[in-house]
């Protein structure tokens, strides 16, 4: 059954019409003007628009070329007493499937509606198998060789259909985008836009901002209107990540979104219509700060529709050798060298290690042993990783300083204590790497002057 808007200033023809179509087991809407049929545009998903040339004293091609313009996804028929070669031609160039001529046949225009449902049936289904496919080509990006990422891309492949919110649990750095971005392509949404913010890295009136939109005038550097997120996500998916960090006010206005499918930007008193899917990421307790009072239970409940826990790295060991591949097959294209790869001893060396940081940590020690080292092949001492690092704490978290002092001490140590090559490598300044060490209180090593 397809839904179809009539648009015609003559009462007994539209329902004529209407009556024909609700025969043929169609839902008829009927409109006298163009005001009317664009009410009815804005209300109703329309299949068909079924028009007349001449609508009282307006023209039915300024409907044609509305819905051109806007990008309606509707099909459109032209009718008309008055024919003529340019009036069919100009009809056709506004995307008008079909041009008939008044007195309409019912049998010829059920003909004509049903060659023109049906091709679009057959665009639809091509438009899902492309995204089926591009899922499936997504998801294969996914490495899953572990029993636990096995079950989790089985859990995608069954949601699929589903509109319905999704919450991914697990520890930074776990690949929580990802999963979001692979959910999107598979579902039924994989055509509209994929919307991605990290909740934690904004204030909260910036991040109101960005997700809801502004008006010119509604704070002092709002000098324009300014659409938000959720509407820029409009027919797709909106990943919320490190939800568990975003304040009890704007928990308020995310689940009034939910609840009622629309949001009022900043300023404004008139909400807007939104169709959105949520995809929220945290590495956080969610229940546990609902207990204690720091996260609405209510917005929770809404959320934690179909959760997914993506386990650490450390939990899913048969995927380290395959995920290192992975970001080893992207080196090799980087650096246009297929010869790149690892010695067993330096595999050895990754399934040793705790990955704290998790995929993402993975990732950079392979692209920084490859920066570190020549190659082609990499042996255990020049896998640039720490074996000491802590185990992953969400309590402590390293500083830039920290950050910076763990790799200087990578670096030095590749270079078994020249400051020279050590400098060049680390894109520095021999007096900046001196001054580095001193304030990291390394005399010994500050004080070393071997030389390549």
């Amino acid at each position: 059954m397809a839904t179809i808007l009539i648009v015609d200033d003559e009462f007994s023809i539209r329902k004529t019409l209407g009556l024909l179509l609700k025969g043929d087991g169609h839902a008829a809407l009927e409109a006298s003007t163009l005001e009317e049929a664009r009410a009815h545009l804005d209300r109703h998903i329309v299949d068909l628009v079924i028009t007349d040339m001449r609508i009282g004293p307006e023209n039915g091609l300024d409907l044609l070329a509305y819905l051109r313009e806007s990008a309606y996804p509707a099909e459109s028929i032209m009718m008309t007493a008055y024919a003529s070669i340019e009036s069919a031609v100009e009809a056709m160039r506004l995307g008008a499937y079909d041009y008939l001529t008044k007195p309409i046949n019912p049998d010829e225009l059920l003909l004509r509606i049903r060659k023109v449902l049906e091709r679009n049936s057959l665009r639809e289904e091509v438009t899902r198998l492309r995204g089926e496919l591009l899922g499936r080509s997504q998801l294969g990006h996914i490495v899953a060789r572990s029993p636990r990422m096995a079950k989790i891309l089985e859990i995608v492949e069954r949601i699929r259909e589903r509109e319905l919110p999704v919450l991914i649990t697990g520890e930074t750095g776990t690949g929580k985008e990802i999963l979001a971005g692979a959910i999107h392509s598979v579902s039924n949404r994989s055509e509209g836009p994929f919307v991605a913010i990290n909740c934690c890295t904004l204030p909260e009136d910036l991040l109101d901002s960005e997700l809801f939109g502004h008006i010119k005038g509604s704070f002092t550097s709002a000098t324009s209107n300014r659409k938000g997120l959720f509407q820029q996500a409009h027919g797709g998916t909106l990943f919320l990540d490190e939800i568990g960090d975003i304040s009890p006010r704007l928990q308020a206005k995310l689940l009034r979104v939910l609840q009622e499918g629309e949001v009022r930007p900043v300023g404004s008193e008139t909400a807007v219509k939104v169709d959105v899917r949520i995809i929220a990421a945290t590495n956080r307790d969610l229940e546990q700060m609902a207990t204690e009072g720091s996260f609405r239970s209510d917005l929770l409940f809404r959320l934690d529709v179909l959760p997914i826990d993506i386990p650490p790295l450390r939990e899913r060991q048969e995927d380290i050798l395959p995920l290192a591949e992975h970001f080893l097959d992207m080196e090799r294209q980087r650096l246009k060298n297929g010869d790149l790869g690892l010695s067993p001893a330096a595999k050895q060396k990754l399934l040793d290690y705790d990955w704290p940081g998790n995929v993402r940590e993975l990732k950079n020690v392979i692209e920084r042993s490859f920066a570190l080292y020549a190659g082609p092949v990499l042996d255990a001492g020049e896998v640039a990783i720490s074996m000491h690092a802590p185990k992953p704490s969400a309590d402590k978290r390293k500083s830039l300083a920290e950050m910076e002092a763990d790799y200087i001490r990578e670096t030095l140590d590749a270079c078994q204590g020249n400051q020279v090559a050590a400098a060049r490598r680390l894109d520095i300044s021999r007096s900046t790497l001196r001054r580095k060490l001193q304030e990291m209180d390394l005399p010994a090593l500050a004080d070393s002057d071997t030389d390549l």
